[in-house]
């Protein structure tokens, strides 16, 4: 039976949680950590965690609670430290997205990894769902073609008041604003589905949360060898309509679901009719998934556990959520920067470093308003939504 603590008692949280309590006989939450004592012990009445301890001292409870695993579910800035100080206490690790705001500590978490010999996973928990892993089945069967051009919209929508809390809407608390913490939900899914693109163009606005510093909105082109990717990163859309679109020589299939394939007549004109014998072939293909055990959290957290035990890399490791935050990292800098950067991102590049998204980035708005808490749960909307704070 594993030892379980999380560390961070915020609304995402909970999420770990329930995503725990659905191995009870795997494993058993028995610590809480906040930098407030109170709030941890508020969080385990509230989730009925009555085996838990709530702690307010780290290294007390990463010392004495003997734990197989911790769940990081803390502000994106402590992200780093904390994980270093678990992985050096010999704990395994699950960090929330994002790793970290910079590459350079990204690097220091996996260094922190490696010479301690514990798991790091980065929580990715899209990639556990049925819909998204149909679409990637699809894309890997090679039946679409080979990809031309792709539409990703990462749609959120969050008022004025989502950037009231302490820890939101400033470069050096919360790292970046949408493109950071939301998008890169479906960056991670298309780096996982179409690889790392050479070169990245981006812009960055604020358009409509005046009490920011933070972008709320971002458009960014990925070039691949011959493909195109388009990116578009919100909290500002109304609906939260999300899609990934994939067009293919031969076909383009998306998520929400959706085939269609295109043939050719005599003079190049697309023909009556399309090709519906290979739209059925697409279909066929998707409709023989196999469901998953758990998904979202759930599936990645048993991903997890299971990875402890068997003594195996998790699906999704540090240098997974690292890819993520280079994109991201790509997109800030061609966006501030105004230019097109290419990847890999070398170390010796200013945007590697911890500190230079903090100095150089554009601070829209002035943050207004630092509330301890915010009333209410997480709400999530739109069709192909992932779970975000």
């Amino acid at each position: 039976m594993l030892r379980v603590g999380i560390i961070g008692t915020g609304s995402i949280a909970a999420a770990h949680a329930e995503a725990y309590e659905r191995f009870p006989d795997e494993c058993r939450i028995v610590a809480l950590y906040d930098v407030v004592e109170e709030k941890a012990q508020r969080r385990r009445d509230e989730l009925g965690l009555d085996d838990a301890t709530a702690w307010a001292d780290l290294d007390a409870m990463l010392a004495e609670a003997d734990l197989d695993l911790v769940s990081i579910a803390s502000p994106p800035s402590s992200h780093a430290e904390l994980a270093i100080r678990a992985l050096q206490a010999g704990v395994n690790v699950i960090v929330e997205k994002p790793m970290a705001p910079s590459l350079e500590d990204c690097d220091r978490m996996i260094a922190a990894a490696e010479q301690s010999g514990r798991i790091l996973s980065v929580v990715a928990q899209n990639r556990f769902r049925d819909d998204m892993a149909t679409l990637k089945e699809v894309l890997d069967s090679g039946l679409a073609g080979p990809v031309s051009h792709v539409q990703v919209s990462s749609a959120w929508w969050r008022g004025l008041p989502y950037y009231d809390l302490w820890w939101r809407g400033t470069w050096e608390s919360e790292g970046g604003g949408c493109t950071l913490n939301h998008a890169i939900h479906h960056l991670d899914l298309t780096l996982w589905m179409l690889g790392s693109p050479k070169f990245v163009t981006a812009v960055l606005t604020n358009a409509a949360h005046e009490n920011a510093e933070v972008e709320d909105l971002s458009v960014a082109i990925l070039q691949y060898d011959r493909a195109l990717a388009e990116i578009t990163s919100s909290v500002v859309h109304h609906g939260e309509e999300q899609a990934i679109v994939v067009h293919g020589r031969d076909a383009r299939v998306s998520q929400p679901w959706k085939v269609t394939a295109s043939k050719s007549s005599a003079n190049g004109f697309p023909e009556a009719g399309g090709d519906p014998e290979l739209e059925a072939r697409i279909d066929a293909l998707a409709a023989s998934h196999v469901p998953l055990a758990h998904q979202g959290h759930s599936g990645q957290i048993g991903d997890v556990l299971a990875a402890v035990r068997d003594g195996r890399a998790p699906a999704i490791d540090g240098h997974a959520g690292r890819r993520a935050v280079e994109l991201v990292t790509a997109i800030y800098e061609s966006g501030i920067e105004g230019r097109t950067v290419a990847l890999p991102l070398d170390p010796a590049d200013p945007y590697y470093r911890t500190g230079t998204l903090v100095s150089r980035a554009p601070r829209f708005y002035q943050k207004t308003a630092s509330a301890g808490e915010l009333p209410g749960e997480i709400i999530v909307g739109g069709s192909a939504e992932p779970r975000t704070a």
